[in-house]
């Protein structure tokens, strides 16, 4: 599993939040950016914050959990902070105006991490432990592993606040936890690269139905190699 500090690292070179211009941005985008500065940064701040918090809490679960029960549920873990350019849109979807305020109270997956696993059960054991933890807040739970989307789409989506301190508050920040397994984690990655970087059909495939297909596929091998893994846990 990638550790805490590694992860962090990372997540830190990649999303600077420097608050580059993009180049898809309006120019009323472009000034609200440039107005609003120093708060996107505070903003980026608190909800980096959150991450690093939300981080350390499941490798310490996956660190007990090898410790009593001698094997690591969480094969590795990915997360990120949206980008500006990423929020903006958003907000706009929402059909919502564009303030900070707006920001905080309708956009819940500023924060975003990821939680790949070995089995379907590992994904429920550890939304189980989450909500054991009482000072967290579950704000909302979309099982679409027990019902998947009509693209075969399968993942357990969770929105937590967690507790954050500060110098002079403590704050609660909504942080959104995909968890999901290893195999539903290459579906997902084969279909984003089929939903937004194919710039023609891929000719004479049903790229819809063979994913469809996979997804499927997918969920009755998992489905087998979890009655493997009872197996060996009863040993």
């Amino acid at each position: 599993m990638t550790s805490a500090a590694q992860l962090l690292s990372e997540q830190d070179h990649r999303d600077t939040w420097s608050l580059t211009i993009g180049k898809d941005m309006s120019d009323e985008d472009i000034e609200f950016v440039r107005e609003a500065g120093v708060k996107l940064r505070e903003l980026s701040q608190r909800y980096r914050a959150a991450l690093r918090e939300m981080v350390v809490r499941f490798e310490i679960l996956d660190q007990d959990l090898n410790l009593r029960k001698d094997r690591t549920p969480i094969h590795h873990v990915e997360s990120r902070v949206k980008t500006p350019e990423s929020i903006i849109e958003k907000i706009g979807r929402y059909g919502k105006e564009r303030t900070l305020e707006n920001i905080e109270k309708y956009i819940m997956d500023i924060a975003g991490i990821r939680v790949i696993c070995s089995y379907i059960s590992d994904v429920y054991n550890l939304f189980d432990l989450l909500q054991r933890q009482d000072d967290l807040e579950i704000v909302t739970v979309k099982d679409y592993i027990a019902n998947p989307k009509p693209n075969g789409y399968r993942s357990l989506h969770v929105i937590v606040r967690i507790p954050v301190y500060f110098l002079d508050s403590k704050q609660m920040v909504p942080v959104e936890i995909q968890l999901r397994t290893v195999a539903m984690d290459f579906w997902a990655s084969l279909e984003h690269d089929l939903k937004y970087k194919a710039k023609r059909e891929i000719e004479g495939i049903d790229s819809y139905g063979e994913l469809k297909d996979c997804s499927r596929i997918i969920e009755d091998v998992e489905a087998r190699m979890q009655i493997l893994a009872r197996a060996l846990d009863s040993e």
